[in-house]
């Protein structure tokens, strides 16, 4: 027999302990160990290993429980947290865009007179009415990302 074959095999037995495999797979690796008494044997001997690692039991400390269920709860408390924190930066972030709109005219007013004032081309006076606006929107991305970052290492923990 084909070497390939005894390595199928042997992948079709690990694959089908851990996430099962298809009805043709399974009709082909029964067909195989029928006629492979080696396949057969570390099909036997794999089967065996399971059924003792299921028997095999490992003795865990009493308060396991207990600090389990404490760390679930602290968990689910601080995500409740962020979730009201979310909800007051949403409405920070309307009330900010709602002074913003209402006060955009008079700062473009303003960045005109000083601008005109300071002798300062157009141009330069308008990239400072835009980077009033943008540079806070930047500052608060910024603080989102590493916010979700900080939540995402823990989660990796």
């Amino acid at each position: 027999m084909s070497e390939d074959l005894h390595v199928r095999a042997s992948r079709l037995i690990a694959q089908e302990r851990v996430e099962g495999i298809s009805g043709g797979d399974r009709e082909w690796l029964d067909q195989h160990l029928a006629g492979c008494p080696d396949c057969d044997r570390l099909a036997n001997a794999t089967e065996s290993a399971v059924r003792s690692l299921r028997s095999f039991s490992v003795p865990l400390p009493p308060a396991l429980a207990s600090r389990t269920q404490l760390r679930v709860f602290l968990r689910a408390s601080e995500m409740r947290e962020r979730r009201s924190a979310g909800w007051a930066a949403w409405a920070a972030c309307g009330v900010s865009w709602a002074v913003g709109i209402a006060s955009a005219p008079y700062v473009w007013r303003g960045f005109e007179w000083l601008g005109q004032l300071a002798g300062v081309p157009p141009l330069l006076w308008k990239m400072g009415f835009v980077l009033w606006w943008t540079v806070p929107a930047l500052v608060a991305t910024a603080a989102v990302l590493l916010d979700r970052a900080d939540l995402e290492r823990f989660r990796t923990r």
